[in-house]
């Protein structure tokens, strides 16, 4: 297996959609890395996704899954409310796991999942991606040196127009549908990494007939009077920018901000003369490339965790979630165990 550089580390998907496939497309890209198995609940569905991809093995459920000795790292790309279930199983199993966001579909499960990691002992991580891009690397380093002076203001919005099916797993209560939980969770993660847990959430937003949010706006603020404007909607094809406002300039991402390949400073000293640089990045793959290449050398080194995206932003972006949530009126059903 060569050493603790270089050794090569197996991963397990549970799942076979779109987000699944998309991640899985750049596992091949990352080095010192082998597609060890996939598992679906349509056993068809697994083996054609494990002969797309040179895997080995294809399992119809997450048990045999994470008994596979070839598997280091479960990646976790299933509906919000099977998180958990696959979670849960991983960990027991001493699998190391990087599970899609949004984490869980609630605070409580969230919570729950998370204690439970901690007293595992074994790595997790929420799939927050954007926390690995270069540029927002980039400007987090430039914020922490008061490159912008005090942080005053965050904005951030992402969503786009999708076609209602109410059995689709966006419109879908049973599958944690609705615009906060799919898209809302980058916006107030953004938030989150750049000033903490707000101390008060105010949300608005539309429901569909079947209980979901199809949009909704949040603005949070902070006891030293920060605040953030965060939009997240299903129904409208939104720009998807970003931007961090201080008290000496400000930072702007090009949409869509979750993924940038453009970051525009602009340098505004007291006396009001602005410049302005533009920092640029090229993707690896699709993106997900500096995530997986984090997670497999935590999995290599022995931690539990990586700095970028810890646990407890994690609880703390879902708290907000879970609250805006509530204001809403959203109210989710307790998911059946899948056993698949």
């Amino acid at each position: 297996m060569g050493d603790g550089q270089e050794r090569v580390i197996g991963w397990g998907v549970v799942a076979t959609g779109n987000i699944a496939h998309s991640v899985t497309g750049d596992l091949t890209l990352l080095e010192n890395a082998r597609l060890a198995a996939v598992s679906s609940r349509d056993k068809e569905r697994a083996r054609s996704f494990a002969d797309e991809f040179g895997m080995q093995n294809a399992y119809d459920s997450v048990e045999a899954l994470v008994k596979d000795d070839a598997v280091d790292v479960v990646y976790v790309a299933s509906p919000h409310p099977q998180h958990a279930y696959a979670v849960r199983l991983a960990l027991d199993a001493g699998k190391a796991v990087l599970c899609e966001k949004a984490f869980t579909h609630s605070l409580k499960e969230t919570e729950t999942l998370v204690a439970h990691a901690r007293e595992s002992g074994v790595f997790c991580m929420e799939a927050m991606w954007t926390r690995f891009n270069p540029l927002i690397i980039r400007a987090r380093r430039m914020v922490a040196q008061g490159v912008l002076g005090e942080v005053r203001s965050v904005t951030a919005e992402l969503g786009f127009a999708a076609p209602v099916d109410p059995v689709h797993r966006l419109w879908n209560p049973a599958l944690g549908g609705g615009a906060l939980l799919d898209v809302g969770i980058y916006p107030v993660s953004f938030a989150q990494m750049l000033l903490g847990m707000p101390s008060q959430v105010g949300a608005v937003g539309t429901l569909t007939e079947l209980g979901v949010d199809a949009e909704a706006g949040l603005m949070l603020s902070w006891p030293g009077g920060q605040r953030a404007h965060l939009e997240a909607t299903l129904t409208a094809p939104i720009a998807g920018g970003a931007s961090i406002v201080g008290t000496l300039g400000r930072i702007e991402f090009s949409p869509r901000f979750h993924h940038p390949v453009r970051m525009v400073h602009v340098d505004a000293p007291e006396r009001g003369v602005e410049r302005v640089e533009v920092f640029e990045d090229t993707p690896e793959g699709r993106g997900y490339v500096p995530m997986l290449r984090a997670v497999a050398q935590a999995v290599r080194e022995g931690r539990t965790q990586c700095p970028e995206m810890p646990l407890s932003d994690t609880v703390d972006a879902m708290r907000v979630l879970d609250d805006a949530l509530n204001q809403l009126g959203v109210e989710y059903p307790e998911p059946a165990p899948p056993g698949r």
